[in-house]
Formats: C-alpha cells, structure tokens, sequence
C-alpha cells in the first residue's frame, strides 16, 4: 500500500511542477513585456520613415508596449533587410518591409543575402502608393502611347530615377521589357537631382514614386503620363492608370507593409495584424496616408504574404535580366 504524502509535501510538488511548466512555456506567452523595434530600410524623413513611426505610435497605444524606428539603409535595403532576417523570432524585431528591400534588393547583390519570401513573416499590408511616368514637356509626349511611338521611332529614350535599383529603374526596366523599346537608364543620387534635370529637360522622362511630384504636375513643369497601379491614384485623379493606358503588365505597386524573421509565432502574428488592420481602419490614419499618396490596403495576414510572393515573382527576372547591381 503506498505511503500517503503528507498535505504540505503535495503542495509543495504541484507548485514546483506548475512552476517548471510555466518555465517551459514560450517566451512569447506574455507577449509584449518591453520596447518592440521597427527597422526601417531607408534614411530617417522619407516615405517608409515616416509610414513607420506614424504606424509606430498606434501600435504603442494598441499593444501597450514602446515602438521604436532604427533606420538601416544600405545595399537596396537589405542592410535593414538582413537585420530582421537574422532576428530572433520572438515579435520584438519587425521591419516597415517594401519593394526594395524585399523584391529589388536582393537580385541586385552579387551574393543574394536572404529569400524575401521564406526568409520573413509577412504580417500585414499597410497600404502602395504607385509611381508614375512623367515627362518633360518639351519632350513631345503626353501619354503613354504616344511615348512609346517616340521612343520606337527615335531608337532610344532616356529615363531618370532616384538611383540604380530604386523603384523607378527597375519600373523602366519593366517597361523596357515589355513595350518592346530601347530605355536607356540615367541613374540620379536621389529623386531631387532627377526632379531638376527632368524640368531642365536634361532626361525627358522621369520615373518615381508619384508622392513628391504633384506640385510640379499642377505647375505644368513636368506632364503625368500615367502612374503604375491598377488604378487611378487619389493624389492626381487626373492622371490615368497604366491599366487604362494599355498595359496591364505594367500594373507595380510600391508597397508598405510589415514583416518580421522567419517562423514568427502565430499569435504574435495574428495580434499584429490585427492591431494594424485596425489602425488602417482610422479615418486618420488614412488621411496621413493618402497625403503620403498611399492608398492604405488592410488584408489578412496569408493574403499579404501572397501579395509579397506574386511581386517578387513579377520583379525578379526583371532584375536579373537587366543585370542590375549595387
């Protein structure tokens, strides 16, 4: 017959063993217990700096916990790429993901630093804002058909952007591929200096995320042909889309979103995209957006993992085929 313990020793035993399960548990049970950082790929007060420091103090309110921006720009953004790649995957390193770090920048490297589809958790959309194809005016063209009759019979068309494997080259690229004409890419230290030899009429075509421009547009210094979503932006209304244009395989969306290391936990997953997806719901928020030109996208958390996927699909082989590199 077996030696009954006395009340205080079983007492005791049940609390260690509760207490050696609790140790057990993933550290991620009381998710978040301090400060969560955000690497944002570029320098501090552009676009995704600003998207994720906007995004940053709503999440702070959300999740109770400080939001931090660490800017680490470099190789295409696979500084900051690689930075969050390498992270433990505990929900406390994420990064404002987008098109260059995640479905440029890599292709563009002689060693490819990451898979930008399996090597992170893609979390939640926030929102695209598209680039758009611009002219001088002089240039002699004011849509998009009428530039690629240009560039056909002239043999050559030069086109700026903001730098070697930004958003802007590898678009020109795209279209280089796909309208079938000889583009020839003038590489510019930033969208600033390409803005000035584009007025100048140095380069005659621009192309850039369409933010920065609508003064120009409405001055009449440089003329919109079409910007690349699938739809007309907010930002000029008036300026048609490629799809409208002709050229559905041309429809790119320079995205903002947020992604973390691979093998995220699903709950810190499922939280996060939640507390975004309600952020994106902020009349707001969208307001900051929409004056950022983004038009703000809340989907699930598999459908923007998809997205990712299907874009570095798209911009891949366009990289590797135009021998891109940084």
């Amino acid at each position: 017959m077996p030696t009954r313990q006395p009340t205080t020793r079983r007492r005791f035993l049940q609390t260690v063993s509760a207490g050696a399960a609790a140790a057990s548990l993933p550290a991620f049970a009381a998710w978040p217990d301090k400060p969560i950082k955000i690497i944002v790929t570029f320098p501090a007060g552009g676009a995704s700096d600003i998207v994720a420091r906007q995004l940053g103090e709503q999440l702070a309110l959300k999740l109770g916990q400080a939001v931090v921006v660490d800017n680490r720009p470099g190789a295409g953004g696979s500084v900051g790429g690689l930075a969050v790649h390498t992270a433990a995957a505990d929900g406390y390193t994420l990064m404002l993901s987008n098109s260059t770090p995640i479905s440029i920048g890599p292709f563009a490297l002689e060693k490819q630093p990451y898979d930008p589809v399996e090597g992170f958790t893609h979390i939640a959309l926030i929102g695209s804002a598209p680039c758009v194809v611009m002219a001088n005016p002089k240039a002699g063209f004011r849509n998009m058909a009428e530039l690629e009759a240009a560039a056909k019979q002239a043999g050559r068309l030069d086109f700026g952007s903001g730098g070697p494997a930004s958003i802007g080259h590898i678009y020109g690229e795209l279209m280089k591929a796909n309208l079938g004409i000889n583009m020839v890419h003038v590489p510019y230290r930033g969208g600033a200096p390409m803005t000035t030899d584009l007025i100048a009429g140095i380069v005659p075509v621009g192309i850039d995320v369409v933010t920065a421009f609508v003064p120009y547009f409405k001055s009449g210094q440089i003329v919109p042909l079409a910007v690349t979503s699938a739809n007309r932006s907010p930002l000029v209304p008036d300026v048609p889309s490629v799809v409208e244009s002709g050229h559905r395989k041309l429809v790119l969306d320079n995205f903002f979103g947020l992604s973390g290391p691979p093998k995220l936990p699903a709950d810190v997953v499922a939280r996060l995209n939640t507390a975004t997806n309600e952020i994106l719901a902020s009349a707001d928020f969208r307001k900051r957006m929409a004056d950022l030109g983004i038009t703000t996208s809340p989907v699930s958390q598999p459908a923007f993992a998809g997205f990712v996927k299907e874009q570095v699909a798209q911009l891949a082989p366009t990289v590797k085929a135009a021998g891109v590199k940084l």
